[in-house]
C-alpha cells in the first residue's frame, strides 16, 4: 500500500514540476505576442525616455517632434502605401524636415498576423518619402513586442530607439 501511494505521489508531482515549468515558460513569449498595455502615446514616451541618445537628440524629441494619428487620408504617406490592417496607428516625425525620421507605432488587431504586418510595413515603407532627404535602407527597422509593431527610420539612432522599444519584452 505504502509503494502505491509512494507512486501515486511520485506521479502527481511529477505533472505538478510540469505543468508549472509549461506556465512558466509561457510568460516570456507572452511579452512578444500578447497584447503591449498602454496608449500608444505613453508607449512613445516611453520609448523617447528609455532610448540611449545624445542630449541634442533627446532635447529634439521633446521640442521638434509632433505626434499625430495615422488614418485613411495619410496612411499612405506614413506606411508607404494604403490599405495596410491595423486596430490604431500614430507617428512620431519633426515639425520641421531638417533630417529624415519617423517613427510609427501601430497596435494590430486582435487575431492579427502580426509577422505578416511586420512584413507588409518593411516592404511598404519609403525612406525616400521626404524632399531632398532619405534614409539608408538598412536604417529601416520594423519590430514588434505583443500587438505593437514599431516602425523607425533614422540613419543615426533607429537602432538605439528600437532597442529601447525592444525593452518593453524584459
Amino acid at each position: 500500500m505504502k509503494k502505491l501511494l509512494l507512486t501515486i505521489t511520485a506521479i502527481m508531482l511529477t505533472f505538478a514540476l510540469a505543468l508549472s515549468a509549461a506556465g512558466c515558460a509561457g510568460k516570456d513569449d507572452d511579452k512578444k505576442s500578447g497584447k503591449l498595455e498602454g496608449s500608444l502615446e505613453d508607449i512613445l514616451k516611453q520609448i523617447y525616455e528609455k532610448a540611449e541618445l545624445s542630449d541634442d537628440f533627446r532635447q529634439w524629441t521633446e521640442e521638434g517632434l509632433l505626434t499625430n494619428e495615422i488614418n485613411d487620408e495619410n496612411e499612405e504617406y506614413h506606411l508607404g502605401k494604403k490599405g495596410i490592417v491595423f486596430k490604431e496607428a500614430i507617428i512620431s516625425e519633426p515639425m520641421m524636415m531638417p533630417s529624415a525620421y519617423a517613427l510609427c507605432l501601430i497596435r494590430a488587431n486582435e487575431d492579427q498576423d502580426i509577422e505578416a504586418l511586420k512584413t507588409e510595413m518593411k516592404d511598404s515603407a519609403n525612406p525616400n518619402k521626404w524632399i531632398c532627404v532619405g534614409v539608408d535602407e538598412k536604417n529601416v527597422l520594423v519590430d514588434n513586442v505583443g500587438d505593437v509593431v514599431m516602425l523607425v527610420m533614422s540613419d543615426d539612432n533607429a537602432q538605439a530607439i528600437m532597442d529601447a522599444f525592444k525593452a518593453f519584452a524584459s
